[in-house]
């Protein structure tokens, strides 16, 4: 066996075997100057050779040899090369040659002697054939693995509309095999509506000889909405005419959710943004008449039908009070409050509102626990978070479902309850005789946007709200759900330090015997600005009034023996803040609180007290003790 010694030639690997040796040199010395020789006189080592070297391009092999005719040998270096052959022979067996052509897949053979440019010739093309072969495999190699490696729907069909080739992922659509699609048509293996689009389609996308894309509605196995984005790309020949067309069609659903999910938060923002606007508006004719009305209870005679006719009014103002709270909680523009909250009282308070919103299809059952511990929440998110609850029992309900509204304390220890602290925690629970869910869908109910509900009936912003709130006030959500039998959602809060009603008891005393003040009140609004001042005074204030900011600066320049400055944050002109800024420039020392019916969590500062309108005589007493306390009561009361 040997190797020609120029192995930096141009071409290829040539083998060649024959049991003459000076043939075997006659044909390195022919070839040795383009090609790379390997050479050997045993057909068996051959065969070796071929085990071990995968690149040899061209097996040229003698018919008649000791140990293996040529034809056979060809036959089993099939089994390790896919090199193209040449057979030489010097008699004129046919029979060989067919049987080389048949079994060895030989492209020529040569009759011996050679006439050397004769056999050169057939050499270079049986080299040309080889790479052009190999370039080939490599193609259909990429392109079978970057068919079968997307989830993309990938077809090629003739002019008929018959299937040349197809991935997995589109015969999958079919529920067949891609070998079982072959030569089918499409159409006859729709339904006739989706057959009928097909048709027409391809149609014209051959008629234009142009690429063409369109969004296509479909309903899986499920009966769920699927949206694909399909492009059909006319195959050209060199003449430019059209001699196949490609279809890729991609899933898009994901994408279109969430377009439609981005477009719903859209306009959920610009419904908050108008709701908060409202909200504001709405407040301060709240503050004006909630304080008014606490004022007429005040110093009306004890008359009874008086008294009742007032708290009714009262009442109803505190209901539009509430109502603007939700919408304010609705367009997110307003801090947590926590507080000491009577949770069962809550949900009392919610009766009417839960009886509206749940509709009469329905049974509400509620098991409140006695001597429920008070929870540290947002009593306004609170409110939001179990309607939400509520509203997702009712969907997941036919009529005659019962829907259990139920609160307990409980006591966790370390590790009972996933990503909650040890610890005592008040538990609101909201249970339903629904469809229930399959764990596949209950590991993401809590991700923002997620939903279940038809396009346009759900935002999938209810439960991440209630989970948000959870995680803000001390606790989580912990939801349990079988299928065919219901859903349970538990809320857990944390349990509040002080019982509502005893820190209720101490705030209104404190507020009767605060430190006494001289106070600048800002307020655009007259009517709020009237109410305010009269529970200021009646606290033993002593209270200075302005419309708005710079007549407010005119009299801090004048008096400097003010103690407090209380201002409306939204004003014309000046904000509240605005003036708040530049009264600690003029006077560093003076209290500072802020009153708004409405304002961005974002732009209210953290070192001014804020107070939330509508109000109460005793939620402004304790803001106003709190915005003086850094002062000191013994400056405040020597002013």
């Amino acid at each position: 066996m040997t190797w020609s010694s120029d192995a930096q030639s141009r071409n290829g690997t040539i083998l060649v075997v024959d049991d003459e040796p000076d043939i075997l040199v006659a044909l390195e010395d022919l070839f040795e100057n383009d090609y790379r020789v390997l050479s050997t006189t045993s057909p068996l080592k051959a065969l070796d050779i071929l085990e071990n070297e995968p690149d040899i391009a061209i097996i040229i092999s003698d018919q008649r040899m000791p140990e293996m005719q040529g034809d056979e040998f060809l036959a089993q270096a099939r089994h390790h090369s896919n090199a193209e052959a040449i057979l030489l022979t010097g008699y004129a067996d046919l029979k060989a040659v067919i049987g080389a052509v048949n079994k060895g897949r030989i492209m020529a053979y040569a009759p011996k002697p050679w006439e050397p440019a004769a056999l050169s010739s057939m050499v270079a093309a049986a080299y040309q054939r080889r790479m052009l072969a190999r370039e080939l495999d490599t193609e259909r190699a990429l392109l079978r693995g970057l068919m079968e490696s997307t989830s993309d729907q990938i077809s090629f069909k003739d002019l008929e509309g018959r299937f040349v080739r197809l991935n997995a992922s589109k015969a999958r659509s079919l529920n067949l095999t891609s070998d079982a699609c072959l030569g089918r048509k499409e159409r006859e293996l729709v339904a006739p509506e989706q057959a009928k689009l097909i048709d027409e389609t391809e149609r014209q996308t051959i008629a234009a000889g142009k690429p063409s894309e369109r969004i296509e509605e479909r309903s899986s196995p499920d009966s769920a909405t699927q949206w694909f984005l399909i492009n059909q790309i006319p195959i050209l020949n060199q003449d430019g005419a059209v001699t196949n067309l490609a279809t890729i069609e991609r899933d898009i659903t994901e994408r279109k959710l969430m377009e439609m999910r981005l477009r719903q938060a859209d306009k959920m923002q610009a419904l908050g943004t108008l709701a908060g606007g409202v909200a504001h508006d709405f407040n301060n004719l709240l503050m004006a008449v909630l304080g008014s009305l606490d004022l007429a209870k005040r110093r009306a005679p004890d008359d009874p039908r008086l008294t009742r006719l007032l708290q009714n009014a009262t009442y109803a103002a505190e209901r539009g009070a509430s109502l603007t709270q939700r919408l304010l909680s609705f367009s997110r523009q307003r801090d947590l409050r926590l507080q000491a909250v009577d949770v069962n009282q809550v949900i009392t308070d919610m009766n009417d509102l839960l009886m509206r919103s749940l509709g009469g299809f329905i049974r509400i059952e509620r098991q409140l626990a006695e001597h429920l511990w008070a929870a540290m929440v947002d009593p306004d998110q609170l409110e939001l978070a179990i309607l939400n609850l509520c509203i997702n029992a009712r969907d997941a309900m036919t009529e005659n479902g019962v829907l259990t509204l139920s609160t307990r304390n409980r006591t966790v220890g370390e590790g009972e309850v996933t990503d909650l602290p040890e610890g005592d925690y008040v538990v609101v629970s909201v249970a339903d005789t629904g469809e229930g869910m399959p764990p596949e869908i209950l590991s993401r109910v809590l991700e923002p946007f997620f939903t279940t509900k038809e396009v346009g009936k759900g935002t999938g912003l209810g439960l991440s709200m209630v989970y948000g709130l959870a995680q803000q006030s001390g606790g989580t959500v912990v939801i349990n759900s079988t299928v065919g039998v219901g859903t349970t959602v538990e809320l857990y809060m944390s349990k509040s330090a002080t019982d509502r009603s005893d820190s209720a008891h101490e705030e209104a005393s404190l507020v009767d015997s605060t430190v006494k003040a001289r106070i600048l009140l800002v307020d655009d609004d007259a009517e709020v600005r009237a109410v305010t001042a009269a529970y200021l005074n009646d606290m033993g204030h002593r209270v200075v009034e302005a419309a708005d900011g710079p007549s407010a600066l005119d009299i801090l320049r004048a008096d400097s023996g003010l103690d407090l400055l209380i201002a409306d944050f939204a004003m014309p002109g000046m904000t509240g803040l605005d003036l708040a800024n530049k009264a600690r420039k003029q006077q560093p020392d003076l209290g500072i609180l802020l009153v708004t019916g409405y304002a961005d969590p974002e732009r209210m500062p953290d070192n001014y007290p804020v107070l939330q309108k509508p109000f109460s005589r005793v939620e402004l007493g304790v803001k106003v003790m709190e915005a003086a306390r850094p002062r000191g009561p013994a400056e405040i009361s020597s002013s």
